[in-house]
């Protein structure tokens, strides 16, 4: 018995292999092939799943996609790609709330695994990208209906200067303009959240100068993107890019406060930038 489970879990890691081999020659209908044999043998192994999605998500085939991101989370629920390509699924559909708490925990996992720090960069922006989106379709609701708001005071306003008072009709005049001005700067103010800002300095790499994902601080006060300072301290050498002074990995600190800043800047404005 126990030989003929050794057999089929040999048997579906080839076919695992087939299938990745066929992904890179773009031959996802034979990927998706070799992946539901795989996952025939061997029901209970998440990449198996997770790997299909992805082809799925090639042909744009989202429901397939969703189903085996649900299955692969629920063999694995710490299952990175599971959450990832679950989080896409969502926003292709609009559900941009599920989406980011999808992407969010893709990313809250993959950071904590070194073997996937080449998809961090992959998963943040479409994080980024979601929560834009989701920034863009609420400010566009509140832009509509500040613009219906003013229109009514405007309106208001036109109806108490028609019906006239005891002001003369110059003084009346300059009254009802007065109010209408007050009126535009009211509405002005009250629009400014929604107009996209840029990303100030402080919340930017100083090396990359892209908008920090995971902020470390060094003994010397400077912040950089963790990946960008490893990578640095490993080809370059072990000290400070500005300072130039020692540093050694176990010596970065997260910085939390910027990463609650960068949080709350996604949070109040989207993300500022055109996404490829």
């Amino acid at each position: 018995m126990a030989s003929t489970v050794t057999s089929a879990a040999k048997q579906a890691e080839q076919l695992r292999k087939d299938g990745n081999s066929c992904f890179k020659k773009d031959r996802f209908g034979a990927a998706i092939d070799a992946y539901t044999e795989a996952i025939t043998l061997c029901p209970n192994v998440p990449v198996y799943w997770t790997n299909r999605a992805i082809c799925h998500h090639k042909r744009n085939d989202w429901a397939r996609v969703e189903e085996d991101s649900r299955k692969a989370i629920q063999l694995d629920k710490n299952s990175v790609k599971g959450h990832y390509m679950l989080g896409l699924a969502f926003l292709q559909r609009g559900e941009y709330n599920e989406g980011i708490k999808q992407l969010e925990r893709a990313l809250d996992l993959g950071r904590g695994a070194n073997h996937y720090s080449d998809m961090i960069d992959v998963i943040w922006q479409a994080f980024a990208k979601a929560k834009y989106l989701e920034w863009e379709l609420e400010s566009t609701k509140r832009m509509w209906d500040l613009q219906t708001l003013k229109e009514a005071c405007e309106s208001a306003l036109e109806e108490k200067l028609f019906l006239g008072s005891c002001q003369t009709d110059n003084e009346a005049t300059i009254a009802h303009s007065a109010r209408l001005d007050l009126l535009g700067k009211v509405f002005k103010k009250a629009a400014e959240d929604d107009t996209p800002t840029e990303v100030p300095d402080y919340l930017r790499c100083t090396i990359t100068l892209d908008i920090f994902h995971d902020p470390v601080i060094t003994p010397s006060g400077v912040t950089y993107e963790r990946a960008v300072i490893l990578d640095h301290l490993q080809k370059v050498g072990k000290f400070d890019p500005i300072t130039r002074k020692p540093l050694y990995p176990s010596e970065l600190i997260p910085n939390l406060a910027i990463k609650a800043a960068v949080q709350a800047f996604l949070d109040k404005h989207g993300w500022a930038y055109t996404m490829d």
